[in-house]
């Protein structure tokens, strides 16, 4: 067996003074030790009495009684600085636990996560709220719209009521004017009838009487004598329709003509007039014919008779 190296390849190399270290360790501990012990030994209770009397060698008198003198005041006690106020240390946090800031972390999270659930849920219930609200409305919309609707509707129905009444009462009256007008001309008919039955019959007398005519030669008439009107008769029938005329002359510029053709019964009775030329004042027109329906009857002539047809000539300012 080979000897053991006394030193180690690469070990680090040994520190120096080790000795003298552990020798004044020694001696420090050893000094330690003794002055402990001399404390103890100190503290030990050695009761030991001693007595003592004091006397004077020499008799002494005594003093003169003190007389007392105001003494000055004492200057004032300087104010006593207040204490300081005594420092309170927080306490000091508990060591951590590991498991209990789990737990309370879990409680937290979980705390959170309900919070946020909760929050959804009022906003899930807001949403809905809003949305039946909104549906609520477009109802009421719809339901007013649909009675703005109807009442159009009501409406509209109405006026085709009101429109088909005044339709046929429209035609009504259409209907009785005609009929009137139909009555009218019927009587005018008769009325012509009887006229042209008085014409032949004046025709058969006049033809009878031919031998006793009283033209001349270059006469080309067929009546017995000459039937024309007398120079008075346009006068007379001027006179009986003029007052009959409502109409202002200044309102029209000249002295316009209006030509109206006149027929009439044998009695004078006007039975039709006819506006043959026109004044170009279509007022004045009017206002000559509402007068002559207005005179309803014409004067005869001088000699008894009513002449017709009549052509009638009014001026505004005549």
């Amino acid at each position: 067996m080979s000897a053991r190296p006394k030193h180690i390849e690469f070990a680090p190399p040994a520190p120096e003074g080790t000795g003298r270290s552990v020798g004044a360790s020694l001696v420090v501990h050893a000094l330690l030790i003794v002055a402990l012990t001399a404390g103890i030994q100190w503290k030990q209770d050695n009761s030991l009495s001693v007595e003592a009397e004091l006397w004077s060698a020499v008799p002494m008198a005594a003093a003169p009684k003190l007389v007392e003198v105001e003494a000055p005041p004492p200057p004032p006690a300087p104010k006593p600085e207040p204490a300081p106020k005594p420092v309170v240390k927080a306490p000091e946090p508990p060591a951590p636990n590991r498991d209990a800031d789990i737990a309370l972390a879990k409680k937290r999270k979980i705390e959170e996560e309900k919070k946020i659930q909760e929050a959804l849920k009022a906003e899930e219930r807001r949403k809905e709220e809003l949305k039946k609200e909104a549906e609520k409305k477009a109802k009421a919309k719809l339901e007013e719209d649909k009675r703005k609707l109807e009442a159009k509707k009501e409406e509209e129905r109405k006026d085709k009521e009101r429109k088909e009444k005044e339709r046929a009462e429209k035609e009504r009256k259409e209907k009785e004017a005609k009929k009137q007008q139909e009555q009218k001309d019927n009587k005018v008919s008769a009325e012509e009838a009887k006229k042209l039955d008085a014409i032949r019959k004046e025709n058969m007398k006049r033809i009878a009487g031919l031998a006793g005519a009283s033209g001349n030669e270059n006469a080309t008439g067929t009546a017995m004598k000459s039937s024309g009107p007398s120079d008075s008769y346009g006068g007379r029938i001027r006179a009986r329709v003029k007052p009959n005329i409502t109409f202002d002359p200044s309102s029209v510029s000249g002295n316009p003509a209006a030509e109206v053709e006149v027929r009439c019964a044998p009695d004078g009775t006007i039975v039709s007039r006819k506006l043959t030329k026109s004044s170009g004042n279509t007022a004045w027109d009017n206002a000559v014919l509402k007068a002559i329906d207005k005179t309803e009857i014409l004067p005869r002539d001088t000699d008894g008779r009513v002449h017709s047809p009549l052509l009638l000539v009014f001026k505004p300012n005549d």
